[in-house]
């Protein structure tokens, strides 16, 4: 076998491979004396098959697969030779005209093809121990659990119906049934029948839930309200719509006394235990808002002290999940780059900014977590499963299973653990220091780069 660098540019590389008939026909035979043991041949004991015999009836499958064991051996020695890690899988290119494949095959012409490698740069780790960091605390004030506990009371204030006669108002709850119409013709998803209607929530399209103020138990109601130009469905997008209505309750709101019989309907003993539990809510709140924050200084540290030339191909993989998400949620929302007071090309550089920056971060990571042989062990991927599957209370076990049944789906699972494995890792090294800071600040989003 022969191996020449044909192209050695930043991270790409190039190799041309030529590889001798008489190696290719020594692989074949020892795939045909392997194949001896397994196939029955009518007139030949088991085993006792010739080899010439099995190179008539198989030698051209077998040969193929000589081939493609060849290519996958060689390629892994190239890979070991030069000491290469790879950032994607080669490619292989093999002789594209027939009548160079036909001769391959049938053992009277060598092996030649290309193979196109793109590798991880080797990557140098600055002293960790001198990073310095700023982790932002914040107090949880009396006022914070009483503002959290009047939410609560407020989600669980009771609704009673309203005296015969007497209107719907802000914040009332109308239960109603409907059908609607677009230039008198029923459209998909236009029906509704006890449909409970939050006045004020802004559930409705625009202009709905206004036209159910003042409306009464049993009356009839034609409701007209126009769909955003942005709607989601773009069929209905900025049509106008007839609702023939009926309101079957209106329901008022009423007062919720905050005191232990409160405390009790929500399953605790007292006032005062239920306050510890939204305390105690709102500890772990802040702890996690807060390690996101400290999580990122890190990141911005290790990035603007580490250079990393980020493979191109990965580069490209990142981005493309990230445009693909980004473009899934402005449909669901139903909005556009012009919305968010950009182009399309100007959002491509900034999500393609950071993509690379993630690439970057990710190689840097995973090479500090291999040096110190950080990992994720089975009892803590299967803790992750868990956590994961009670997101979805009723499908714990559908969601356990699917997890067992699907290698690379725990793999993706397990990324995540393995990187925060590694960052925990890294703030043991590097000097924190808390930061007080105010509860808004805490909260206040960042925009994400990783």
């Amino acid at each position: 076998m022969q191996v020449t660098e044909t192209l050695s540019e930043g991270l790409k590389r190039e190799y041309k491979v030529s590889v001798p008939a008489a190696e290719l026909d020594a692989k074949l035979t020892e795939r045909l004396n392997t194949l001896k043991t397994q196939v029955r041949i009518n007139g030949f004991r088991p085993g006792k098959v010739p080899v010439e015999h099995l190179k008539r009836l198989y030698g051209r499958s077998a040969m193929a697969e000589a081939i493609e064991a060849t290519v996958r051996d060689t390629n892994s020695q190239i890979v070991a030779d030069k000491n290469l890690r790879l950032a994607t899988e080669p490619k292989v290119t093999l002789p594209e005209e027939q009548d160079a494949i036909e001769q391959v095959i049938s053992g009277k012409r060598d092996l030649d093809y290309t193979i196109a490698l793109e590798i991880v740069p080797p990557i140098e780790i600055g002293d960790l121990k001198s990073i310095k960091l700023k982790k932002p605390v914040a107090d949880i004030e009396d006022a914070e659990v009483e503002e959290a506990l009047k939410r609560l009371a407020e989600q669980n204030r009771p609704y009673a119906s309203k005296a015969a006669g007497e209107g719907a108002a802000k914040d009332d709850h109308v239960t109603i049934n409907f059908t609607g119409s677009i230039d008198g013709k029923p459209f998909e998803g236009g029906t509704g029948e006890d449909v409970r209607v939050a006045i004020g929530s802004g559930t409705f399209i625009p202009g709905f839930e206004d036209q159910l103020i003042g409306a009464k138990a049993g009356e009839q109601r034609e409701i007209t309200a126009t769909f955003p130009t942005n709607y989601l469905n773009s069929t209905l997008a900025g049509k106008i719509a007839k609702f023939d209505t009926t309101i079957k309750t209106v329901e008022a709101p009423g007062n919720v006394q905050i005191d232990d019989e409160f405390a009790k309907k929500l399953g605790l003993e007292s006032l005062e235990k239920l306050r510890a539990a939204i305390k105690d809510r709102l500890t772990k709140e802040h702890a996690e808002a807060s390690r996101a924050k400290l999580k990122r200084a890190l990141l911005d540290a290790l990035d603007k002290s580490h250079k990393i030339e980020a493979p191109p191909s990965l580069v490209g993989e990142e981005f493309d999940r990230v445009w693909k998400s980004v473009n899934t949620e402005l449909e669901r929302q139903g909005r556009t780059f012009a919305d968010e007071e950009t182009t399309e090309d100007e959002a491509r550089k900034d999500y393609r900014e950071i993509a690379e920056r993630r690439v970057r971060l990710g190689l840097l990571l995973n090479e500090i977590g291999e040096r110190n042989k950080i990992t994720v062990s089975d009892e803590e991927l299967s803790r992750g499963v868990i956590e994961h599957a009670r997101r979805y209370p009723g499908q714990e076990q559908r969601v356990w299973d699917y997890y067992r049944q699907n290698p690379q789906a725990l793999g993706a699972l397990r990324a995540p653990l393995f990187e925060e494995k590694v960052v925990d890792f890294l703030l043991e090294l590097a000097k924190v220091e808390e930061q007080k800071v105010s509860r808004e600040d805490l909260f206040k989003d960042d925009d994400e780069a990783a």
